[in-house]
């Protein structure tokens, strides 16, 4: 088992290298740093010229890129070169928007999981029943929307809920507009209200949708590895139907659903985006998309890397999960 992680290990260093060379490829070819400050008024072409020297831009890109490298395996991934945060540091901020972003994807996705894999295995275990059907239309709802959607009906609800316990005499108890800036503060008690009002609705938005679809692809897988030869044969030897199910067929059926989530993470980083943006959140989605809008390469460049760091090191994590589920898998 060490040896196949040490492989996949291995296998995931040159996709990144490759993956980041696209990335850097695709900035640098995007737009011009220093557009903005020769469109400005009096400003000569000989400090245009010293601006793109300075920051390395009268070079070829596979020298830029290897220098890019080399500062940010080091650490130094350079400052925010959009008007008015030129002094901003793109590490400060791409680690601290990132563990915004983080604490809703994170627990999204593990509940939608945990509750996706339970609803799929007793949907397939009991096909064609009461509870089928109503997980199997809740799934299509769920897919059929967007997660905009979602997230701006499931605010629209927080805010009439507020307002319900408001005319109550209560405080309000959901938060629709945004972390608290000074974090948590009281009791434990008071702590534990403000954090799960604070993270109940967007990441409710976010678990929903892959939710849905944890629960369709273990159905499906379920019912397919419970026609196999080797399910039946165990079910002949009179073994009993839950052993059958979680001894046999459970944990084949998992590896598909396996590979999905590994897959599905970084559409949840995407569908974060857009949950941010509704509930005021400043993650990830507004640096993306104040990187895109002002144009800052180094700000792209490191939502970009991260991402993609996050999405190989969770196929790495699906590739190690294939070798638990099916030894066959490591010694292949």
């Amino acid at each position: 088992m060490f040896r196949y992680v040490i492989r996949r290990l291995l296998i995931s260093i040159p996709i990144l290298l490759v993956g980041t060379f696209a990335a850097f490829v695709l900035v640098a070819s995007s737009g011009d740093p220093v557009a903005a400050l020769a469109s400005k008024p009096g400003v000569t072409k000989e400090v245009v010229e010293n601006a793109r020297h300075a920051l390395g831009l009268d070079q070829n890109i596979f020298v830029r890129y290897w220098q890019w490298l080399i500062h940010f395996v080091r650490g130094d991934w350079g400052v925010s070169l959009a008007l008015g945060q030129a002094q901003a540091s793109v590490f400060d901020v791409v680690t601290q928007s990132l563990w915004v972003t983080v604490r809703l994807v994170v627990g999204a996705e593990i509940i939608a999981l945990i509750l996706g894999v339970a609803v799929g295995v007793l949907a397939a275990v009991r096909q064609y029943s009461i509870f089928d059907y109503i997980a199997t239309s809740a799934a299509f709802l769920m897919f059929s929307m967007p997660i905009f959607c979602v997230a701006i009906v499931l605010k629209n609800y927080g805010i009439q809920f507020n307002n319900v316990l408001v005319s109550w005499g209560l405080k309000r108890w959901l938060t629709t507009a945004g972390p608290p800036t000074g974090g948590f503060s009281g009791s434990v008690g008071n702590q534990i209200v403000q954090y799960t009002g604070t993270f109940l609705l967007p990441t409710l938005s976010i678990m929903l949708i892959s939710f849905a679809a944890y629960s369709r692809f273990q159905r499906a897988s379920m019912l397919e590895t419970m026609g196999m030869d080797y399910v039946r044969t165990a079910r002949a030897k009179g073994l009993s139907q839950g052993r059958v199910i979680f001894r046999h067929a459970f944990r084949n059926a998992l590896i598909p659903v396996t590979t999905y989530f590994s897959l599905n993470f970084g559409a949840a980083f995407t569908g974060a985006i857009v949950t941010e943006t509704v509930f005021g959140w400043h993650g990830m989605g507004t640096v993306l998309i104040d990187a895109v809008t002002q144009y800052d390469p180094n700000m792209l460049m490191g939502f970009l890397v991260v991402t993609a760091t996050l999405i190989i090191v969770f196929n790495l994590i699906a590739d190690i999960m294939y070798g638990f589920l099916d030894p066959r898998i490591r010694l292949g």
